[in-house]
């Protein structure tokens, strides 16, 4: 008999969070309080959003955050899943956001382009890799 059960539409499972130090504990309650509002935000178009926040100097904290989740599922294959801020548990893509801020904080390029190769289609890769640097930048200064 044939399964079904891949060809269900399951959602994901929490998965426990990683022993995240306090400061990065913070930055993923931040970026899950700004993916809450941007929920029933307008989509943006990933290369305007880009376009906007880079002609910008001073740009707010939140402007990168918001671009990121406001085109996210334009760029990644499946619906990106935020869990309401202190949520202990952390999703796939809450875990995927943090690795990948954290390699941009640490200057490790090669783990944040594997990471952003990993799920992003090239056409995107460019932008998505802009704003997860300007969310690390704009997140280390406070």
């Amino acid at each position: 008999m044939l399964s079904l059960s891949p060809l269900l539409d399951v959602p994901e499972a929490p998965r426990p969070a990683h022993a995240l130090p306090g400061e990065w504990r913070g930055v993923l309650n931040a970026l899950r309080v700004t993916a809450l509002g941007c929920r029933t935000a307008a989509r943006t178009d990933l290369f305007e959003a880009c376009a906007l926040i880079s002609n910008k100097e001073n740009t707010a904290r939140d402007a990168f955050a918001q671009a990121l989740f406001r085109c996210l599922s334009q760029a990644v294959s499946t619906k990106p899943v935020f869990f309401q801020p202190g949520t202990v548990e952390m999703s796939f893509d809450e875990s995927w956001l943090i690795r990948a801020l954290i390699a941009s904080r640490t200057g490790d390029g090669d783990s944040l382009a594997f990471l952003i190769r990993s799920r992003v289609p090239k056409i995107h890769q460019r932008q998505i890799a802009f704003l997860i640097k300007g969310i690390s930048d704009q997140f280390s200064q406070t």
